[in-house]
């Protein structure tokens, strides 16, 4: 590169490669786009998305249950952004084996990690090991069919318990709990309803360590529960418990008002003789209980036959503590939704404690704690699990802000032709997917979705189904692939 075409202008944009196209990724990269650097004229960006699934939006297709009324609202908006034209797509790309960061190095001058998490955290007590013994994440992947899961799951316990009191405990307990034929309008793919709609499940249990003004879930996700039909929602009066620092978090934050006003209505206008209640499902509700072992039986070792909590109480700060009691109940599965883990990546350092890649803000740090030029994180993979996905919105605008303070000592790439990278990709032959394989496999679902409305209309059914979520990896390249080819 010569002194006259400097790292930024016209004939030379600054480079930027993110990996991930989830919230956090096409966040940061619409961010980017939209700098006063940017709108300006004084800066000029080139930026490529890469994600290791042949389709977008990362999180918002596989970590989402399907029945949210706000998923389609935060995926057209992530799809404005792609379907600018600006920021390039490649889709079915795995860091660290399609693409290395020597590769990314050489053709870019930043590169942004926005993997999020995908792992369950861990929870260490005696039997989590026995079979029917699950991670919510991984039953999250398999209802949202992530192609890189097994399409079948072992549905076939009548009573469950589900541990955790954020979102995606409830997303986990309602979709266990709702019938599949109420599924039926969302994309949930074929082998999710067959194996969904075959399930025995009468009693699903969400347990929370601590009382209801600590729960981590939020009012619409609560609200959620109760649109389900014939399933009861049961809770039980010895588990409201509030002390000072709980009455306090209600008087001083509304979301935390809304739920436990909602809880407590919900408890006041409940029968006293649970036999009243006629759904042929239920979903119950229990706080302050600890999770202390999973247990078998002798009629069925090595599967789970119950779970044994301790109960607790409030300290007075909103933490729990051990009360010395214990209580057993008979399940016969176990899902832990206690949060999610990231995932190390090669060749950038990472803090296993916390799971993510060590950063300040958003530059990636070396094990020596200095700021490795070029390389930044955001989103999960940055600060771990928490917080809504409005929250990546910020957290994307910092790294960015960053990455702008930093782009006049940016290392530059050696080969910044925007074509050396699909160069490089067809050598290897890597099946990559582009923006507008996303639109033929897009176009793809939604006809599968009239087709089966279609035959279901003439069957007598009178669902719609507006899409059916492609399964499979190799189908899903196949049919982006190919749609682009259709269209040369």
């Amino acid at each position: 590169m010569s002194i006259s075409t400097p790292v930024g202008s016209a004939d030379r944009p600054l480079r930027v490669a993110v990996i991930g196209s989830g919230p956090a990724g096409v966040y940061a990269a619409d961010i980017l786009t939209k700098s006063e650097a940017v709108k300006s004229g004084e800066l000029n960006v080139s930026i490529d998305l890469f994600d290791r699934y042949p389709a977008p939006y990362g999180l918002i297709r596989y970590g989402v249950a399907p029945d949210h009324p706000r998923i389609k609202g935060i995926v057209n908006a992530l799809h404005k952004v792609l379907d600018r034209g600006d920021i390039r797509f490649f889709g079915n790309v795995d860091y660290g084996t399609d693409i290395s960061i020597e590769d990314l190095r050489k053709h870019y001058d930043a590169v942004i990690f926005a993997t999020g998490a995908i792992k369950d955290a861990d929870l260490n007590i005696p039997g989590i090991e026995l079979e029917g013994s699950f991670g919510g994440a991984d039953f999250v992947s398999w209802y949202d069919g992530h192609p890189d899961v097994s399409r079948e799951w072992p549905l076939d316990a009548k009573e469950i318990a589900v541990l955790g009191n954020g979102n995606v405990a409830l997303d986990v307990a309602r979709v266990l709990s709702k019938h599949a034929d109420d599924l039926l309008v969302t994309e949930i793919p074929d082998n999710v309803y067959a194996g969904l709609k075959n399930s025995p499940v009468t009693d699903v249990h969400v347990f929370g360590r601590r009382g209801p003004a600590q729960v981590k879930f939020t009012p619409l996700e609560l609200r959620e529960l109760s649109h389900s039909k014939d399933v009861d929602i049961i809770l039980y009066a010895e588990d409201f418990e509030f002390d000072e620092e709980s009455d306090r978090q209600v008087q001083t934050n509304n979301q935390t008002k809304t739920m436990v006003g909602t809880l407590t209505n919900w408890i006041a206008e409940q029968p006293e003789d649970l036999s009243e209640l006629t759904a042929s499902r239920r979903l119950h509700l229990h706080f302050l209980h600890s999770p202390v072992e999973i247990v078998d039986s002798p009629e069925t070792p090595g599967k789970v036959a119950g779970i044994k909590f301790e109960r607790t109480e409030l300290d007075g700060t909103g933490n729990a503590r051990g009360t010395g009691e214990f209580i057993d109940y008979p399940v016969q599965a176990v899902y832990r939704s206690i949060g999610y883990f990231g995932s190390a990546l090669p060749d950038v350092e990472f803090d296993h404690k916390k799971g993510v890649v060590t950063n300040d803000g958003g530059r990636v740090l070396d094990a020596d704690g200095q700021h490795v030029p070029g390389l930044y994180a955001t989103g999960w993979i940055k600060r771990g699990p928490v917080g809504l996905i409005g929250h990546t919105k910020g957290d994307a605008l910092e790294t960015v802000t960053y990455l702008l303070e930093d782009r006049e000592n940016l290392p530059v790439a050696e080969v910044p032709a925007a074509d050396a990278v699909v160069d490089l990709l067809d050598a290897r032959g890597v099946k990559f997917t582009i923006w507008e394989g996303w639109l033929a496999l897009d176009a793809h679902e939604l006809a599968l979705g009239a087709a089966a409305t279609e035959a279901g209309t003439s069957h007598g059914v009178e669902v719609k189904r507006e899409r059916i979520k492609v399964v499979p990896r190799e189908d899903m390249v196949n049919i982006s692939r190919d749609g682009v080819a259709a269209q040369v």
